[in-house]
């Protein structure tokens, strides 16, 4: 039995969560002065609702070693002989050395066990980890063995493409991935910054002037990167309004010929920190 497990930024829905019994290792949220432990202490809605009067910036934290540990060790009472976990990029968070510390921690308590554990960095962050632990939970309900399983994911985590555009330029200056100079010039000419990962970090790859065009140049990308054999469902991200999210499908619907399953799935607290209010993203399999 093989035991899939992730850091919460992977921002899966709970349906799939449940689905597939995919565990979380949560980051942790300090808002005020007071900690939070994403998805189980505060979840999505709350904080978006909460978020334009905070006066202060909120930070994020990552999961504890143990976090990991008590998961890997919950899997093996259970009988699971092999785990998979699969960690925000590590380029972005500590998450994943996190993991690797309570893989070693395990060890060094069970010596001769003969349990396989393997972590993977999968610099990617929200849905782009996301769509390699759902396609990964697909590939274990089909069958596929455990080192299949890892092969996949260290071949195809740098394949997954993110596309994220912003509706608060501030979020982003205030987290590091965008400079203040950056920020007043997209902000004088009414500009969304459209980033994507690089090299396992954060990279600005456009600007657009309106959602219309950013949803436009969401699908020509699409059209242009996407690998057919290999995408076989996209992700479309939201922060606070699923509606943007609800166009961009249609739209990919309408003016694509991609034939597979669009799912639409809230970002959680831990990233929509750092993006703030009505961000809209994708991801999908790039040649």
């Amino acid at each position: 039995m093989i035991k899939i497990m992730a850091d919460s930024t992977c921002d899966l829905s709970d349906e799939v969560l449940k689905r597939y019994d995919i565990s979380l290792a949560p980051l942790t949220i300090n808002i005020e002065g007071k900690m939070y432990k994403d998805r189980v202490d505060i979840q999505p809605d709350e904080f978006y609702g909460m978020m334009e009067a905070l006066p202060e910036f909120p930070t994020t934290g990552m999961p504890s070693p143990s976090e990991y540990l008590n998961i890997m060790n919950e899997a093996v009472e259970a009988g699971c002989k092999e785990i998979l976990c699969i960690c925000m990029s590590s380029g972005t968070s500590g998450s994943y050395q996190s993991a690797v510390i309570a893989k070693d921690y395990f060890f060094e308590a069970s010596p001769d066990s003969n349990v396989k554990i393997h972590i993977v960095d999968s610099k990617s962050m929200s849905h782009g980890s996301g769509w390699l632990i759902l396609k990964s939970a697909m590939m274990r309900e089909q069958g596929a063995s455990f080192d299949e399983l890892v092969d996949f994911n260290e071949k195809y985590k740098k394949k997954i493409k993110h596309f994220l555009s912003v509706d608060d330029l501030d979020h982003l200056i205030k987290s590091g991935r965008l400079t203040n100079a950056s920020a007043l010039i997209g902000k004088i000419l009414m500009l969304k910054p459209i980033m994507t990962m690089k090299d396992g970090k954060g990279a600005i790859v456009g600007k657009e002037r309106g959602l219309k065009r950013v949803l436009n140049h969401y699908t020509q990308e699409f059209i242009k990167r996407n690998d057919r054999e290999m995408t076989d469902f996209i992700i479309v991200g939201y922060t606070s309004d699923r509606k943007v999210a609800e166009n961009l499908k249609a739209k990919l619907q309408l003016d694509t010929d991609f034939s597979g399953e669009i799912q639409i799935m809230q970002m959680g607290v831990s990233v929509g920190t750092h993006v703030g209010l009505g961000a809209i993203s994708m991801y999908f399999v790039e040649k």
